[in-house]
């Protein structure tokens, strides 16, 4: 049944799909883009640790390393040496932990948003069902993890042997070194297989936060029905209705716009209205391309005054076009007197200008 709804799950996902999926804590996780994040704190935390900071941790663990049979076993002097040893300890190892927790939270935050839900701490049957386990256990999702496991542990290996083979003659000597000899050279190794294996894991982490990506959207597919559904609930939303009624007004207020240059002429208040006419002969009357207040009247004058519209200032009859016509209707009866007069006066001056421009 479940491979049948998955079959018929054709639709790409909503965004409210996608949001209600983050809300329950359903989100891309990538793994291994979270130990990228790790490793290169580890990194950064080792680089961090100076000369001066090993010295101090060398100088502290000598005592145990060097000389054992030194150390006092009365409980006062035991007492002293373990805080010694810890506040030693803390000192050098509390700025690489907060450097390592701050890299795991990068590693999250950074592949989403951060999600605090119960959702997936509910019990759910399809968690004990031996068909979702086989499922689970032999899916692509569990092959994927078996080959990144696989090349992980190959990466490993080769670097590891890449960088310790060359100093394998040093590495024979560091039993006879002394601890301020041996960190230093622990420190610099480590470095060099850090770099090698995050250089490698860069490629391995990006496919697989692709995979996750690609896994997730797939698993958030909606059927056509659904999609459906969720339209008519929207539809019904009141924040969505607005949303929709502001798109509406924004795609009407572009096509008015467009509609400008094509009219005959622009009737203004001067300044607070605005309503272009168009007519044409053959027009029963002349029509209502566009009009507008304030900013979208200032608009329109200068769309006219870029497309040579004839701009005629006359308060009265402009205020009256815009209480009683609509845009793409024709004028009222009343008003066809007045504007007959302004469409004369700006045929007159066009053919008065074309005529000049004729004799000369």
């Amino acid at each position: 049944m479940s491979e049948q709804d998955d079959s018929e799950k054709t639709e790409e996902p909503t965004h409210r799909k996608l949001e209600e999926a983050q809300k329950k804590g359903d989100v891309v996780n990538s793994q291994e883009v979270s130990t990228w994040f790790v490793m290169l704190g580890a990194a950064i935390a080792i680089a961090l640790m100076g000369t001066s900071t090993v010295s101090s941790l060398s100088d502290t663990l000598e005592i145990f390393l060097a000389q054992p049979e030194a150390i006092p076993m009365d409980p006062d002097h035991l007492r002293k040496i373990w805080l010694d040893i810890g506040g030693a300890a803390f000192g050098v190892l509390l700025p690489p932990l907060a450097i390592l927790i701050l890299a795991a939270l990068l590693g999250n935050i950074i592949q989403h948003a951060p999600v605090f839900t119960a959702e997936r701490m509910k019990p759910k049957l399809s968690k004990i069902s031996p068909k979702e386990g086989l499922k689970r256990l032999f899916g692509a999702k569990s092959l994927m993890n078996l080959a990144k496991g696989i090349v992980k542990l190959s990466v490993v290996g080769v670097v590891a042997t890449l960088i310790i083979w060359p100093e394998r003659d040093r590495l024979v000597l560091m039993m006879t070194w002394e601890i301020a000899q041996l960190l230093p050279l622990v420190r610099e190794l480590a470095l060099k297989m850090f770099a090698g294996v995050i250089a490698v894991m860069t490629v391995v982490a990006a496919l697989d936060y692709l995979f996750e990506r690609l896994q997730w959207m797939k698993k958030q597919r909606m059927t056509v029905q659904e999609v459906k559904d969720e339209y008519k609930q929207m539809e019904g939303d009141p924040t969505v209705k607005a949303k929709l009624r502001q798109i509406r007004v924004e795609r009407g207020r572009k096509r008015m716009m467009a509609a400008v240059p094509t009219s005959t002429v622009i009737i203004t208040n001067p300044t607070h209205y605005a309503v272009a006419l168009k007519y044409e002969q053959g027009m029963g009357a002349p029509v209502c391309v566009a009009k507008g207040v304030d900013a979208v009247a200032f608009r329109i004058r200068e769309m006219g005054i870029e497309h040579d519209v004839p701009i005629v200032e006359n308060p009265p009859l402009a205020r009256a076009l815009h209480a009683t016509v609509e845009i793409d209707q024709e004028i009222n009866p009343e008003h066809y007197k007045a504007v007959a007069e302004v469409i004369g006066y700006v045929m007159r001056l066009k053919a008065k200008m074309t005529g000049g421009r004729g004799r000369k």
